[in-house]
């Protein structure tokens, strides 16, 4: 058995089997590491972060600005716009070396070569002087031929250029040429244009991005509506190729700019600028005059159709649209709010007839704590009389005939003559199409220094404050027989020529008075420019009725004579407000000034009944079509002074 197994053939080893055996180990063992490296990676490993900035190219996010809207006026003439502006530059070592290496194994060609670049640039230079006219074409060359000998790669050429000289000036020589031949940088941005210059400056406003400015830095209709103009910003990534130029990174995320929408105006243009005129004609070179404003509004809308406010520069004596009086400024009123007080006693059926008489008393109001009216007995003595009508005592603008019809009829019950106040408006801001209305300030009858003398004083325009839109929003009221509509600027926004949202006109009040009593308020304005304070309106080419008023600002609180200084000076808060034609109202306007103070009287009469005067009449001659109606229809009817009666069960 042993030698059987001894003779018994050994089984053959297969070397080839043994190769791939050791093989598939091998290959097993390598997948298991991969395997585990993978797994590693995945969940462990973190790259060097110099490692990985150093391979990765750079990608710099960049805010596409989108083209901003444009403002219209009411016509759709553009009052601001956007442009883009071209600063020029150039490279002045463009093929310079190139010329140099030539040179150096052919001089003729390259001298030939450099003296042709020097050729163009002599052309380029006579282009420029001729285009910009900032300098002479030497002066260019020579600007161009120093940049070039001392291999200046960027000089200046230009800024602030248009479109049109930009197109120009790439036909020249060189600048025809790429950028590594010609040498031209160009550098573009957008900046705000606005083609009237100073007309409505203040009320189209502006946006200061720069956070350094100092105040307000979204002003009038450019900052109310910037979220409308200036669209919505894009975004792209940009990254660095080869030659250190930046592109489109189109791995990474791109958003489209919105370019922004127009906002068309209620403002006309050329009534911009007739009113613009006649108020700096009117202000002239007065020193003592501060500031003022003059503001046009359409009757039945309560669109403002323009708005002026000019700022004496104490520096220069120019007026500038420095500040918006209409709105911002607020004001004790002075006579023109005697119509409120009118209004007041006729709507509450105190009083049925502007012809009805109180007795004159010397101007003495017994108890009041109010100083004398010195007019009447001017007035006693010129018509030998003791008693003073409604109408005479609103004509004249007498204090104590208003002061006694607040007295007289709402002394008992002041509030209702506040809530009065407060139902015509003239108690709170409303909204505006541009930032910056201030609230009236109205004495509370609760408060601790409420007194008759109060009532009084606001009886004729005192204890009060109020700005010139207030006002002129009051008497736009009785022109539209009692239906107040609230003054806006902005008709609509636009996109391309279509109404995305339509504003135009809206109601702040329905009714503050009735029709009837809307006449014969009309009635008192219309004698006041034919017989009273402002007789100087009579011979306007149509009929205006409005009211005279001068107030005194405050220059030294809590003592005997607070509206004078220790000069004696006082400040002059002069104002005409009304509306024309008297008979069919189409427009309500106001004009207001401010003095420093001054020893110089200015009164309502003034200035601004004459400023008015030149509106009236320009916009006469303006539209013929109108000037005709008017011709025809230049009288004011009679008016019956009992239809002024109210009806108490409405009023309720």
């Amino acid at each position: 058995m042993a030698q059987e197994s001894e003779n018994k053939p050994r089984k053959k080893v297969d070397p080839v089997g043994r190769g791939l055996y050791w093989l598939y180990v091998l290959f097993l063992i390598g997948s298991i590491l991969l395997v585990g490296r993978l797994i590693h990676i995945q969940l462990f490993w973190q790259p060097n972060p110099k490692v990985t900035q150093a391979l990765t190219p750079t990608s710099v996010k960049k805010t596409i600005t989108p083209a901003r809207g444009a403002i219209l006026s009411d016509d759709g003439r553009l009052l601001a716009m956007s442009l883009p502006i071209y600063d020029i530059n150039m490279d002045c070592s463009v093929m310079k070396d190139s010329y140099a290496k030539v040179r150096a194994t052919d001089k003729a060609k390259g001298d030939s070569l450099e003296n042709a670049w020097m050729k163009k640039a002599r052309g380029l230079a006579d282009g420029l002087a001729a285009i910009l006219k900032e300098k002479s074409a030497d002066e260019y060359y020579n600007l161009i031929k120093r940049g070039r000998e001392q291999n200046r790669r960027y000089v200046r050429i230009a800024q602030g250029v248009e479109r049109r000289e930009y197109n120009k000036l790439l036909t020249l020589p060189l600048f025809n040429e790429d950028q590594f031949h010609g040498g031209l940088i160009v550098s573009e941005e957008s900046i705000r244009k606005y083609p009237y210059g100073k007309l409505a400056r203040r009320t189209i406003g502006f946006v200061r991005n720069n956070k350094s400015d100092v105040g307000n830095t979204h002003v009038g209709i450019e900052g109310k509506f910037d979220y409308v103009l200036h669209g919505k910003d894009g975004v792209e990534y940009l990254r660095l190729i080869d030659n250190k130029e930046r592109v489109h990174d189109s791995d990474s995320s791109y958003a489209r700019a919105e370019d922004g929408m127009d906002v068309r105006t209620t403002i006309n243009i050329d009534y911009q600028d007739i009113a613009d005129k006649a108020l700096r004609e009117q202000m002239g070179d007065k020193a003592d005059v501060e500031g003022g404003c003059l503001i046009l509004m359409e009757a039945a809308t309560g669109a403002i159709k323009a708005m002026v406010n000019l700022t004496r520069d104490s520096l220069t004596n120019q007026l500038e649209e420095i500040q918006n009086f209409a709105i911002g400024r607020r004001y004790e009123p002075g006579s023109v709010f005697k119509t409120v007080t009118l209004l007041s006693v006729l709507s509450d059926g105190h009083v049925k007839s502007l012809d009805e008489t109180m007795p004159t008393n010397h101007g003495v109001i017994p108890k009041s704590g109010l100083k004398p009216d010195h007019h009447i007995p001017e007035y006693e003595g010129r018509y030998h009389t003791d008693r003073i009508s409604i109408l005479d005592g609103f004509k004249m603008s007498s204090n104590y005939v208003f002061a006694k019809l607040a007295i007289d009829y709402y002394g008992r019950k002041p509030q209702r003559y506040i809530d009065n106040v407060y139902l015509y408006k003239l108690g709170e801001a409303f909204d505006l199409d541009i930032d910056g209305l201030r609230a009236p300030v109205i004495p509370s009858t609760k408060s601790p220094g409420w007194a008759m003398s109060v009532l009084g004083n606001m009886g004729f325009g005192y204890a009060t404050m109020e700005t010139p839109l207030h006002i002129l929003n009051f008497y736009n009221a009785i022109a539209n027989k009692g239906k107040m509509m609230k003054p806006y600027l902005v008709e609509s926004i636009e996109k391309y020529g279509t109404v995305v949202e339509k504003r135009g006109p809206s109601i702040l009040n329905g009714s503050i008075c009735t029709k009837a009593v809307a006449d014969t308020i009309t009635r008192a304005l219309a004698a006041v420019t034919e017989e009273g304070t402002a007789r100087k309106l009579k011979n306007a080419k149509c009929t205006i009725a409005g009211k005279t008023g001068t107030s005194f600002g405050i220059l030294s609180p809590g003592t005997d004579t607070p509206y004078k200084d220790k000069y004696g000076r006082q400040v002059y808060q002069a104002s005409f407000v009304g509306f024309f034609p008297a008979e069919a109202p189409k427009y309500s306007i106001m004009c207001m000034i401010f003095t420093h103070p001054t020893h110089t009287s200015f009164q309502g009469a003034g200035i601004p009944a004459l400023a008015i005067k030149t509106v009236v009449d320009e916009m006469y001659v303006l539209d013929p079509e109108w000037g005709e109606v008017l011709h025809k229809t230049g009288t004011i009817p009679v008016m019956r002074d009992t239809t002024a009666t109210t009806d108490k069960k409405k009023r309720k």
